[in-house]
């Protein structure tokens, strides 16, 4: 994630189906970013997501977070 940071003026998310993502998008990536094998629906994973990029940035630019 430092190296995106730093690195990249633009990060697309995305979050695939209970069956994953195609072949074809898989291809295009550049880094890929896994919570795991289990399956959350779409809203619960969005807030997921959101939660670990603002902890990322808190972290990375000396702020505190709560563990």
């Amino acid at each position: 994630m430092q190296n995106i940071y730093n690195n990249t003026n633009h990060v697309t998310f995305i979050i695939g189906g209970s069956l994953g993502l195609s072949d074809a998008v898989k291809a295009k990536t550049k880094l890929r970013l896994s919570f795991g094998r289990m399956t959350l629906p779409h809203q619960l994973m969005r807030v997921v997501l959101s939660e670990q990029i603002y902890r990322s940035f808190m972290i990375n630019q000396g702020g505190t977070y709560h563990k």
